[in-house]
């Protein structure tokens, strides 16, 4: 059991987090009060899932990184382009 002060939890949160999390008893004292820091694991069938991404690449090109921009003169402005292979 490794007992902390608040002054010294705001020093060694980290510390503190590693102790818990390795089954460590964690206490902090303030005014008097302890408090007992635990680890609640997650639970396996509560899984969030994974979030569908909300942009589509229809280019491989784009989506590799061969592109680049290119500027048209005559009024068009600023193109997306196909980056030559070397």
């Amino acid at each position: 059991m490794k007992p902390y002060s608040v002054s010294m939890v705001r020093e060694r949160l980290a510390e503190a987090l590693d102790d818990a999390q390795a089954g460590r008893p964690v206490f902090i004292e303030r005014r008097g009060v302890i408090y007992r820091l635990s680890v609640e694991k997650p639970d396996p069938g509560n899984r969030q899932q994974k979030k569908k991404p909300s942009i589509d690449v229809l280019d491989p090109a784009v989506d590799n990184g061969a592109w680049t921009w290119d500027w048209s003169p005559r009024g068009k402005g600023l193109r997306l382009r196909t980056r030559r292979s070397r």
